[in-house]
């Protein structure tokens, strides 16, 4: 059995062999000793296909509680389960090899005590293979931080914007506003940091806290909507390639329009339907030629 935090796998999850074989897989060590190197490259994925396009090219893979939005049309994280969150990572599993895999404890399953914390992100790693979990909050959040990292599980933070409090904030909006907020930020990114976090991401915060924060911090900082000085950065594939169909926010690229790509696809194929185009002979079954 491989040791949580020393190899991406801690069981055996099953694969596509005819994937070409990759380097060896990124650790959750390695990507902590990356603080002020090379940025991390970070992405979202969801299914074994994303996976196995990202992987060659990513450092990390989070399977984001942005699935609950990006896939299924909710309006917030809050609606997404660890039944959900456990079949995706399962399906990210199958297509990484050679990016550290992370997935996300949603709403509800660890805020209760460490305790809880705990049941739920022991039963995610060994349905999974995963190597770490991620959770969300500061200060308050330490003690499970500390109480999963002591017991062998790998803990990636969230500070700043955190999507799963959305109902206390009254909506989506950038935080470190204020000189109150900025100083809470900083204080929850140490807290989380001290109590064993490999790495703390940084969402939708002014740039000069997420800068500070950086500075501050021991560990690795993952900016989204932050600072161009984190020690990596973060988006929601579908974000990236123009796929997510919901709001945009205004710290996203879009590195590609392939939404458009897909409905234009789907276009032409209802044209060629309906005016008895596709399917051609060469997409139809015929006799077999007898053999000679």
């Amino acid at each position: 059995m491989r040791r949580l935090g020393l190899h991406r796998c801690s069981l055996p999850v099953e694969r596509d062999d005819k994937m070409p074989q990759a380097t060896k897989a990124i650790t959750v060590p390695a990507l902590r000793a990356r603080k002020g190197k090379t940025p991390i490259v970070c992405l979202t994925a969801y299914t074994t296909p994303m996976a196995k396009w990202l992987d060659v090219h990513v450092d990390l893979l989070l399977v984001g509680d942005s699935v609950g939005m990006v896939l299924y049309g909710m309006e917030s994280t809050l609606g997404v389960t660890v039944d959900m969150m456990i079949a995706h990572t399962q399906a990210v599993m199958r297509g990484a090899r050679r990016a550290c895999v992370i997935t996300d404890l949603p709403f509800g399953s660890y805020q209760e005590s460490p305790e809880a914390a705990y049941r739920t992100a022991a039963r995610i790693l060994k349905e999974t293979g995963a190597a770490g979990v991620k959770l969300e909050g500061g200060e308050a959040m330490a003690e499970t931080v500390s109480f999963l990292t002591q017991r062998g599980i790998p803990v990636m933070g969230h500070i700043g914007m955190m999507p799963q409090s959305v109902r206390a904030y009254g909506g989506f909006g950038a935080r470190g506003k204020t000189e109150i907020e900025a100083g809470q930020i900083l204080a929850d990114g140490e807290a989380i940091a001290a109590a064993g976090a490999f790495a703390v991401v940084v969402e939708g915060t002014l740039e000069t806290v997420a800068a500070d924060a950086t500075k501050a911090l021991p560990v690795p900082t993952i900016g989204i909507g932050a600072s161009a000085a984190c020690d990596g950065q973060i988006l929601v594939t579908e974000d990236l390639l123009g796929l997510f169909t919901g709001f945009v926010p205004s710290f996203v690229k879009r590195y590609a329009a392939l939404g458009e790509e897909v409905e234009k696809a789907a276009a032409q194929y209802a044209s060629d339907v309906k005016k008895r185009r596709f399917p051609e002979a060469a997409h139809c079954f015929g006799p077999k030629k007898p053999k000679p």
